[in-house]
């Protein structure tokens, strides 16, 4: 991964965190700042799973790449949700 591509993770992976929280069904108590956390861990493990299977550079826009990264962002919020809702009691 190069360096251009790392910084275009991060800032993907804050509209990835939204994306992943829209997907997860129900209402997540979690803050804004955990969602965007998760968004940008998920672009970049997203990023990391597209190079491995040799999807991450295609003509055009990169939908498997995308797919992974609203994936795992949308594990990532509902993982958060369950235990960031189990410690508020």
């Amino acid at each position: 991964m190069e360096v251009t591509g790392f910084f275009t993770a991060i800032v993907i992976g804050l509209v990835i965190g939204a994306l992943g929280r829209l997907v997860v069904p129900g209402k997540q108590n979690i803050p804004i700042w955990l969602t965007l956390l998760i968004g940008v861990v998920a672009a970049i493990l997203g990023t990391f799973v597209a190079s491995a299977f040799n999807v991450d550079d295609t003509a055009g826009i990169d939908w498997i790449e995308l797919a992974l990264q609203v994936v795992f962002a949308a594990i990532g919020v509902a993982i958060a949700a369950g235990a960031y809702g189990r410690r508020r009691v």
